[in-house]
């Protein structure tokens, strides 16, 4: 089996900290979205992973490298293709054409999830669902009495469903897929200047092809800071049971309220650090109350009170906050 991770979008409601990184690439409990949501996939999968396929956009070298070592640490291949132009989601994965044989996952790199991860194959394909409050938000999909889906609509103006599609999808057929984008693209079926994946997948469905809704135990968005902060507390509340507190770091008259995820190399000086907190390697956190907040690596935090917090790499900050979002290389308070 083949997972298909796109991933090539600029990640503007996550700025200041995609400017400097792509947006899976941010961490999570001290791992990146994108390697947790794959290593999620195969943890709960019966398949083997064959292949990762990435598609990115103008990433650079280092981050392709990383991408496939993610992939290699699996014991897959991993594979690069890019998107040059954001022109939607059947786009994207159509950029990875060469990969979409056999067995595909296709799983978009903003989500983790945790679900009912059973592949039916006396079905097409299983699309993982949520129900929700707000669906006029998202693009649900209909279900008939035999819970197969009968219709996909997006962002509906009224009532129709309420199951929203997550954005994880998997096809018992990637060749076919691959040949319902092409059909998109070859007869310019776009809606808002995209080429939109459910209608690929209504065009399917009319054929006859039969695809049902998987269940979702919890979906955790990233799509912008909030969000992400309060994906990082549940991953950290699932994983409690875990000492993810690294051994090497250095305590001066501080405290760790678990659950916490703690790098290498993290001084912590006469500061309250818990609940829900990840700190990246080389912090340096003195004379603060840091709670529910991603502090990324090489950063220094003096005199701060955070919570709902989010902060890059390499920032300096010297003061006081109650809330915050600050990208790499910023200086605070000097």
């Amino acid at each position: 089996m083949r997972i298909i991770v796109p991933m090539a979008g600029m990640g503007k409601r996550m700025r200041p900290h995609t400017l400097t990184i792509p947006k899976p690439l941010l961490p999570i409990a001290g791992k990146p979205i994108v390697q947790r949501l794959v290593e999620d996939i195969a943890a709960l999968s019966d398949e083997k992973i064959e292949e990762i396929a990435f598609i990115i956009g103008d990433f650079g070298d280092a981050v392709e490298a990383d991408l496939k070592a993610i992939a290699a640490n699996l014991g897959a291949v991993g594979s690069i293709y890019h998107q040059e132009e954001a022109l939607g989601t059947a786009h994207a994965i159509l950029c990875a054409k060469e990969s979409l044989k056999g067995k595909v996952i296709v799983a978009f790199a903003d989500t983790l999830f945790r679900a009912d991860f059973k592949l039916d194959d006396s079905k097409d394909g299983v699309l993982w669902v949520q129900q929700i409050d707000n669906p006029e938000q998202f693009g649900v999909v209909k279900i008939d009495e035999n819970q197969v889906i009968t219709d996909f609509i997006e962002k509906p103006t009224t009532f129709v469903s309420d199951l929203a599609m997550i954005g994880i999808y998997y096809f018992k057929d990637g060749e076919n897929l691959s040949k319902e984008l092409q059909y998109l693209i070859d007869n310019d079926i776009i809606k808002g200047g995209e080429y939109q994946l459910p209608d690929a997948l209504k065009n399917m469905t009319q054929k006859g092809l039969q695809f049902t809704p998987g269940a979702v135990l919890d979906w955790l968005d990233c799509g912008n800071k909030n969000a992400t902060v309060l994906t990082n507390k549940q991953v950290l509340e699932f994983n409690k049971d875990k000492d993810w507190v690294s051994k090497s770091v250095q305590l001066s008259n501080s405290v760790i309220i678990p659950p916490c995820y703690i790098g290498e190399n993290v001084r912590l000086v006469n500061s309250v650090v818990g609940p829900h907190v990840s700190l990246g390697d080389g912090c340096t956190i003195e004379h603060s109350i840091i709670e529910n907040s991603i502090i990324q690596s090489n950063t220094t935090v003096k005199n701060a009170n955070f919570h709902n917090s989010m902060i890059g790499n390499h920032v300096e900050y010297l003061g006081q906050a109650d809330e915050k979002s600050l990208g790499d290389y910023s200086t605070h308070g000097k």
